[in-house]
């Protein structure tokens, strides 16, 4: 016998000791005990602006080498931006069929992960193990509503925490059975909304079909904190990609209109105004004690699209400051421009960047994606420029402003990129212990909360949130 061939022996032994170990200790059994790397596919839910393709690909490379480590052959790692030119691939549910059509017939799981999650594969192929992979499973870090939400369409009002959905952060896995029949099943009928919102609750409503599908099972080994048991770990969505850009470098939009002006208004002065070294204020009227700017578009009671778009017009003109950056916002949005800087260190303000909070319309038929205006729409001036030069425009000036734009910005091929920082809703609409654990960078809506105590809490770097 080979020296090799004790070597492996040996290692053999261990992880069959490991895995009995498990099973006693946690009551689980060994379903599969001879799954390999070659029988998983690696989604990594990557984006195709160029700091988040990079990231993917150091995902990618650290499985791979992993699986060097391990001597096994390479598991399959798709990059989601890659998988085909639809944008809309990130919604998941739009690219199950072409998932299921490429590698349903070798693979008998489908794990999904983030460009900032770290996978031990060891501890994954022992998890994957415990579970029979010809039954239809639905694995993740298991989050649910405390209160009913908004952003859920206040689903399960009167019991929200009896429905559990995964943390994106940790993971989720798919087993093949349930990935094909979703597959199918979303070939041959129409979802009950054209909006993509909040996209792992809706997974787990779509998987969970009223009760005729798998609810989520629970994973303690797929963590966002570190511990010694854990198959994923993650990071922060709010990287560290050196000093945070200069504060000449954003120019800050606010719109309003003149019924807010004593409302809305004094809570942005009172709280992030002064983090802003440029920042314009764009009403119905011009006032001049605060001041506001009338661009001669008049108010609309939805949509802002004729206000947005002269905005843009603005932005490019001799009238303001040069920047690289536009950030514009309601007058009800509270941000932490610090962290806004921060963030925006990571991406090239030489490309066409538009980031902010995604959202989707129709995406499962051929849609289009949008960055949702409540949470903060950021724009560089390349974007903005090539908006402009391309002729588009609002078909009227009530029209949806997040959504033109995201129509627009998407025919031009500019990514729309996502982040979770960015918040549509109010904290209270979020699960908490999401959200406690990320550096939030805005929130929307003054609804039943007192904005200020939201923003010192949630938004100021300072030691307030002990004290509050």
């Amino acid at each position: 016998m080979s020296h090799r061939d004790v070597v492996n022996g040996c290692k053999l032994v261990t992880v069959l000791l490991l895995w009995l170990g498990s099973s006693a200790e946690d009551g689980h059994t060994v379903a599969h005990p001879d799954l390999g790397l070659e029988e998983v596919v690696f989604v990594i839910q990557s984006q195709g602006n160029s700091y988040h393709a990079r990231r993917a690909v150091e995902r990618k490379e650290e499985i791979l080498q992993q699986a060097i480590e391990l001597e096994q052959g390479p598991p399959a790692v798709v990059l989601l931006h890659e998988l085909s030119k639809y944008e809309g691939d990130w919604s998941v549910l739009a690219a199950l069929p072409r998932l299921s059509a490429i590698y349903g017939q070798s693979a008998s799981w489908f794990f999904f992960t983030e460009e900032e999650t770290r996978v031990t594969l060891a501890a994954l192929l022992q998890v994957l193990q415990r579970y029979h992979v010809h039954e239809e499973w639905f694995l993740g870090k298991h989050l649910h509503d405390n209160e009913a939400s908004i952003i859920h369409h206040y689903a399960f009002s009167e019991d929200p925490s009896s429905f559990g959905y995964p943390d994106p952060a940790a993971g989720l896995a798919l087993s093949a059975p349930l990935l094909q029949r979703l597959a199918k099943r979303i070939q041959h009928e129409q979802l009950k909304s054209d909006f993509t919102i909040d996209l792992k609750h809706e997974i787990a409503l779509y998987i969970w079909e009223e009760g005729k599908g798998p609810k989520l099972t629970a994973v303690p080994e797929f963590c966002t904190e570190s511990r010694d048991d854990c198959a994923t770990t993650f990071t922060t969505y709010l990287p560290n990609c050196g000093e945070p850009i200069s504060k000449k470098d954003v120019f800050v939009a606010v719109k309003t209109w003149q019924r807010f002006h004593s409302e809305r208004v004094p809570v942005v002065k009172a709280t992030w105004e002064k983090d802003a070294e440029i920042l314009e204020y764009y009403s119905d009227v011009a006032d001049a004690s605060i001041p506001t700017i009338s661009l001669g578009v008049p108010n609309t009671e939805r949509g802002h699209c004729g206000k947005t778009f002269a905005i843009l017009r603005r932005f490019l003109s001799e009238a303001v400051p040069k920047t690289d950056w536009l950030l514009i916002v309601d007058d009800d949005t509270l941000i932490s421009l610090p962290r806004l800087r921060r963030l925006l260190r990571c991406y090239d303000p030489r490309e066409a960047v538009s980031l902010g909070e995604r959202y989707g319309f129709g995406l499962v038929r051929n849609g289009y994606s949008y960055i949702t205006g409540g949470g903060g729409i950021v724009l560089s001036r390349v974007a903005v420029s090539r908006l402009l030069s391309s002729g588009c425009r609002c078909y009227s000036d009530d029209a949806p402003d997040d959504m033109v734009l995201g129509r627009c910005l998407t025919s031009l091929g500019v990514p729309i990129t996502h982040s979770p920082l960015f918040h549509q809703a109010r904290p209270d609409d979020y699960n908490y212990s999401l959200i406690s654990l990320r550096q939030a960078i805005s929130f929307h809506k003054h609804w039943n909360v007192d904005p200020v105590s939201v923003y010192k809490y949630w938004l100021q770097d300072t030691n307030l949130r002990d004290e509050l």
